[in-house]
């Protein structure tokens, strides 16, 4: 009873002292990691990115490691709590065994709504994109696409989104803000563009179809303390939230598919590329939009 009574007297007397100093005891944060591999360093051509390609191996070891120096930097922070969405591909990338044991990891698709952000919940304090890309379209930017590259655009109440945009609003409708992306210097304009003054990390640069790269050690060196930064400036970031109605165009680089979208309750074809849906329901437009591509 007595050490009891000691060790409470101590805990007391450092949170006065934290008071005194102006300090408060940080809480555990927790932190969902949303990981994609065309934005990873190192990464320029699509044979990188897909089991089959002949050095799909070792781009998963970096794609890896650069989810590993995200998870030191927020752990760095004070996250108590990590979940890694492996959301590339066969979402089956990230190699378990050299994953920071400090973080969980969430592999394979649902098939839901969520998609790249399955997981997610208004419990987390923060929302980190790893290894992103910027939208269809976009020039001088690596392996660029919307979801697919089966898309031209995908456009909600008049804004062209990448997938951090989309990804973004699935994490604020849970409250949850965007602090820091990682990628080409194309997403991470993209990125300040719908976020505001985020962190990114930009671990290279591209030049058309090419890019010039940081040395894969400085790009994760970059990342750890860009998220550490992130995060301690939490309060700075808002989530990121449109107003309802949501109106949704989807573009399709194949007019057949645009045609099979358009007959999707309450779809409307707008020209040969493009069918529109509008709805006051968040997750129902993502339903509607995971149909439309399906």
């Amino acid at each position: 009873m007595i050490k009891k009574t000691v060790v409470f007297g101590l805990a007391l007397a450092f949170m006065f002292a934290m008071a005194a100093a102006g300090q408060t005891p940080a809480k555990g944060l927790k932190v969902f990691i949303s990981v994609d591999m065309e934005g990873v360093c190192g990464v320029i051509n699509w044979d990188e990115t897909g089991q089959g390609g002949p050095d799909y191996g070792m781009f998963r070891t970096l794609m890896t490691q650069e989810v590993n120096a995200a998870i030191a930097g927020a752990v760095a922070a004070g996250a108590t709590e990590i979940l890694v969405r492996d959301a590339h591909d066969s979402a089956r990338n990230i190699l378990p065994e050299l994953l920071d044991p400090r973080a969980r990891l969430l592999r394979e698709w649902t098939y839901g709504p969520l998609s790249m952000m399955e997981g997610i919940d208004k419990t987390y304090d923060a929302a980190i994109f790893i290894g992103y890309h910027a939208r269809a379209g976009t020039p001088d930017a690596v392996l660029k696409h919307t979801m697919t590259t089966k898309l031209l655009d995908v456009i909600i109440n008049g804004k062209k989104m990448p997938e951090a945009g989309i990804n973004g609003l699935i994490a604020g409708h849970f409250g949850v803000p965007v602090v820091l992306v990682s990628g080409d210097q194309a997403i991470a304009r993209q990125a300040k563009e719908l976020f505001g003054d985020i962190e990114t990390a930009v671990v290279k640069e591209a030049i058309s179809t090419a890019a010039i790269m940081l040395h894969p050690s400085k790009a994760r060196d970059l990342i750890r303390d860009k998220t550490t930064a992130a995060l301690k400036r939490l309060k700075d970031f808002k989530s990121l939230k449109f107003n309802p109605p949501y109106a949704l165009d989807v573009a399709f680089a194949d007019e057949a598919l645009a045609q099979k979208a358009s007959w999707i309750p309450g779809a409307v074809r707008k020209d040969e590329h493009t069918v529109s849906f509008t709805t006051n329901d968040f997750m129902e437009m993502l339903k509607l939009f995971r149909l439309s591509k399906m």
